[in-house]
């Protein structure tokens, strides 16, 4: 006589695989799941009801925590699931190394994972993989048990790759990430390992290895507009429409000295026209880290203090969201509207006209959308009461330039002159 046994229930499978989650990190190998004693034959009802979610061929993750998270923790989640899954331990690139390093994107993440293949004739791709040809990478880090590329190489893969906005987002993002390293480190060296930080001259170091076989002019671009000055993405994203919809390139943290008793620093300055412009992502108005315990009704009047005090130095203060930044057309009339002049085309000079000398390279002129400023003999070195900060240091003397570390030539090299927190806005 054969007695049927009751469906597992529910609640019975996540006490049971509980153990399992924690040991692979949230993953469950269908192993783990068998040992922890849950039938296989299960597997698939779980799966229906929404106890479980398959990831990966043999690996799942709780429906629970598969809902709750958002789409960079669902394909980080996918790219460990591979890992856990193959029969031999790939080497993650792009945009899957880029998610364990914790880089944001603008745009949406890959339905596949991508790797690299040394020694391959090309690339190849199937439903769930993309294989990257290439130099074997120097450097294979090891992040959440996975085998990834190194910070500067996957910047670099994915500046030949992807488009100047994924690009900039990304090498913004780390090259802040490790100037906020290097000066906690100088002000706690005993508490901070004294790491070195990732410069631009590192990357162009890491292009001329690589040595992509398209893309390098785009990761050239990419370089040189990229600055450690953008504080988050969004601004980054206002940064590169700005200079996608050609309008002149703003100079970046601007501070403005003893603003109601303290230094301001404003996203965005436009000095031909005495004009700030932020980006408010709202965040600094809601619960989470920015806002702390302090009330969101008193961040709210204090930022509005903060603003009226601005605006009576300046001609125009102006302020937009993702909605806005993400509308070309629309950002482009809002910025027409509010008076930011178009870039100004300058002629070559007598001594650079004419055709360049041998071995020189060309400057990309997205390298005008980093903040730096040429001084203007007209108009001195600045506005009277308006610095410019750069990584590590507070307000400089008025109308300072921005370090070489900011869109210049980095010392020992380059064409062109000059980790992971997740998203932050300010």
């Amino acid at each position: 006589m054969v007695i049927s046994q009751p469906p597992i229930s529910s609640r019975q499978v996540l006490r049971a695989v509980e153990v399992a989650a924690l040991r692979f990190g949230g993953l469950l190998p269908s192993e783990a799941l068998r040992e922890a004693g849950v039938p296989p034959h299960s597997f698939r009802r779980l799966c229906l009801e929404g106890v479980l979610h398959g990831i990966r061929h043999g690996v799942y993750v709780t429906g629970e925590r598969w809902r709750a998270a958002d789409a960079g923790e669902q394909y980080r989640l996918l790219v460990r699931a591979t890992a856990l899954a193959a029969n031999h331990e790939p080497v993650f690139s792009h945009h899957s190394a880029a998610v364990l390093h914790g880089l944001p994107i603008i745009g949406g993440w890959p339905a596949t994972v991508h790797t690299i293949t040394p020694g391959a004739s090309g690339g190849s791709r199937n439903r769930s993989t993309t294989g990257h040809r290439g130099p074997a990478p120097a450097v294979v880090e090891t992040i959440q048990g996975c085998q990834v590329t190194s910070l500067a190489r996957t910047l670099v893969d994915l500046a030949a790759s992807s488009t100047l906005l994924v690009g900039v987002t990304m090498l913004d993002h780390a090259l802040r990430v490790a100037e906020d390293r290097a000066d906690r480190a100088r002000a706690r060296p005993a508490e901070v390992p004294d790491t070195p930080a990732l410069t631009k001259a590192d990357l162009y170091r890491e292009l001329e290895v690589v040595n992509p076989r398209t893309g390098r002019r785009l990761a050239e671009r990419v370089i040189a507009f990229a600055s450690p000055l953008s504080a988050n993405p969004g601004e980054t994203l206002s940064r590169v429409r700005i200079f996608q919809l050609g309008f002149a390139a703003p100079e970046l943290q601007v501070c403005f000295p003893d603003v109601l008793g303290r230094n301001a620093y404003v996203d965005f300055w436009w000095g031909r026209v005495r004009k700030i412009g932020e980006f408010d992502g709202f965040i600094k108005y809601g619960a989470g880290p920015v806002l702390g315990e302090r009330d969101p009704s008193s961040v709210v009047w204090q930022e509005k203090q903060r603003e009226d005090a601005l605006r009576a130095r300046v001609n125009s203060f102006d302020r937009w969201g993702w909605d806005l930044a993400l509308a070309p057309a629309r950002f482009h009339a809002f910025l027409t509207e509010r008076g930011c002049s178009p870039r100004l085309r300058r002629r070559p000079t007598r001594q650079h006209a004419g055709r360049r000398a041998p071995g020189e390279r060309r400057t990309p002129d997205t390298e005008r959308g980093t903040g730096r400023r040429t001084p203007d003999p007209e108009r001195g070195a600045g506005p009277r009461g308006i610095g410019r900060r750069t990584p590590g240091t507070g307000c400089l003397a008025l109308g300072g330039r921005l370090g070489s570390e900011v869109g210049g030539v980095p010392a020992g090299g380059g064409p062109l002159d000059q980790l992971g927190d997740g998203l932050r806005d300010r």
